[in-house]
């Protein structure tokens, strides 16, 4: 026979299960890191299971407090390390279904690229931009997450919406547009076909390569096209032979390179505004940022699964703001 406490448990582990797409999704667009996203899980959970859960009126809004502000902890102390960081720190790739229309990185605000702008914004103007731009929470929900005022959160966002549109195209390619745009620069590139290179990339192109100590990488961000060109074909002799796989990372169609049956990259491109010139290469080379990318172009779901509690399997209705966790 089955106690009180079992079923208070059972229940507020499906409440969890209901609402984990949506907690995994705010920490990882906070946090830019699967494996940190995932701590933030299980303190979140932790904290449910040991709440007072008959006194709490809105079970999300307190898991997402929760989740925040974990994930705000964390990135305080994740913006100290990466100072100290070998070379250029990018986000670790999610490779995400492009038909999952509830997906939390679909929207062009939360590509890697925005991502890496993100990173210059201070925590509290992230977790503000990340709330109210891609979850759609209103300045006074976001107050009440994070202790501050409605004022206050409205200054924040305007300053984190004015930093992010500076830096970004104001209407973004179509995905197609992109997509075509990609491997015509990864044919040129691995081809060594400079002719092609000249016209794919802008004269201003910018290049990122995260190799985090662990393979060869530029240790600055390369800019400008003669400089990005230099860089490409000086390096392809010290490649080894590379396939291309199509996949969308982040939302936007985006490209795995695999050497042999090893993830060796993950390359996506941004385009100039109204152009189909590649103006951004972010270049991911770090294995351990690959690690949960498995050869299909999917992410492992055996990493993900060591936050739920109980069971692997999936679970989650209709959420806020859901991350999609498999390929296409």
């Amino acid at each position: 026979m089955r106690d009180g406490a079992t079923d208070s448990v059972d229940e507020a582990t499906e409440l969890y299960l209901d609402e984990r797409d949506l907690l995994f999704s705010l920490a990882y667009n906070l946090l830019g890191n699967v494996a940190d996203s995932e701590d933030v899980l299980q303190d979140t959970w932790l904290s449910w299971v040991s709440a007072q859960r008959a006194e709490i009126a809105n079970p999300r809004g307190y898991l997402v407090r929760i989740a925040v502000n974990a994930a705000l902890a964390r990135l305080r102390d994740a913006k100290r390390s990466r100072e100290r960081y070998v070379g250029p720190w990018l986000p670790e790739p999610v490779v995400t279904d492009p038909d999952a229309v509830d997906s939390a990185v679909r929207g062009e605000s939360l590509s890697l690229a925005v991502m890496v702008i993100l990173e210059t914004l201070t925590p509290l103007e992230r977790a503000v931009f990340v709330l109210h731009e891609a979850f759609g929470y209103q300045h006074t929900e976001i107050a009440a997450l994070l202790g501050r005022t409605p004022v206050a959160v409205r200054q924040l966002a305007h300053r984190a919406r004015q930093h992010v549109r500076s830096g970004r195209p104001r209407q973004p390619a179509r995905p197609q547009v992109v997509r075509a745009a990609t491997q015509r620069f990864l044919d040129a590139a691995l081809g060594a076909d400079v002719d092609t290179l000249l016209e794919v990339l802008s004269p201003g192109v910018r290049l990122w390569s995260d190799g985090g100590g662990r393979r060869p990488a530029a240790l600055r961000v390369i800019e400008g096209r003669a400089k990005v060109l230099r860089l490409v074909t000086r390096n392809l002799s010290a490649l080894p032979a590379l396939t291309v796989r199509p996949v969308h990372v982040n939302g936007e169609p985006a490209a795995l390179l695999f050497a042999g049956a090893t993830l060796y990259a993950v390359v996506v491109v941004e385009l100039r505004e109204d152009s189909d010139q590649v103006s951004g290469i972010y270049t991911i080379l770090n294995p351990d940022k690959l690690a949960g990318v498995d050869r299909s172009g999917q992410v492992d779901q055996a990493a993900i699964a060591r936050s739920r509690p109980g069971s692997g399997s999936s679970a989650g209705g209709n959420t806020r703001g859901r991350l999609s966790l498999h390929g296409d």
